[in-house]
């Protein structure tokens, strides 16, 4: 394996627990809705996808890179102070990013099972990794937000008056 996978590996993992911590915290911003229920079965996805992807690293002997895993986890509290139009609450922008967000980084997921799959050829080298269940496990988390990303976002950007 060459230096650069295992820098890749590195990175792609701080941002796994980047996008687990977000699921997690719109998980907890929409509890007791139809969106909650489906922001927990993401959430729970990801952790998993997380966990899956650490048994990779371990199976081709990287470890973890602490510090990028710690200030990836600190980048996205640190997120969380960014206005949405709004000074102390959730508001429909709040929701709307969350939502942005987390397609953003299952669209990323997507490309990095198939990279890792295809241009690093893990998919001979790890024949236990089900590579074409977790690129349609990222689709079915994405299908899963869509409508409500779809609707977040049109409640956002209403015309005020």
């Amino acid at each position: 394996m060459t230096d650069y996978l295992a820098v890749y590996l590195r990175d792609q993992l701080a941002l796994g627990v980047t996008w687990r911590a977000l699921a997690r915290r719109a998980r907890d911003n929409n509890k007791g809705t139809e969106l909650g229920k489906a922001l927990a079965e993401v959430a729970d996805g990801i952790a998993e996808d997380v966990r899956t992807f650490k048994a990779i690293m371990r199976t081709l002997g990287v470890r973890s890179n602490p510090a990028k895993v710690v200030l990836a986890a600190a980048a996205e509290r640190f997120g969380r102070l960014k206005r949405n139009g709004r000074w102390v609450s959730y508001s429909p922008l709040s929701r709307f990013v969350e939502l942005e967000g987390l397609a953003m980084g299952i669209e990323g997921k997507k490309i990095l099972w198939h990279t890792l799959g295809e241009l690093a050829g893990l998919r001979e080298r790890l024949p236990g990794t089900d590579f074409e269940e977790l690129l349609a496990r990222a689709a079915r988390q994405r299908q899963t937000l869509e409508p409500f990303r779809r609707e977040a976002g049109t409640q956002a950007f209403a015309a005020r008056t």
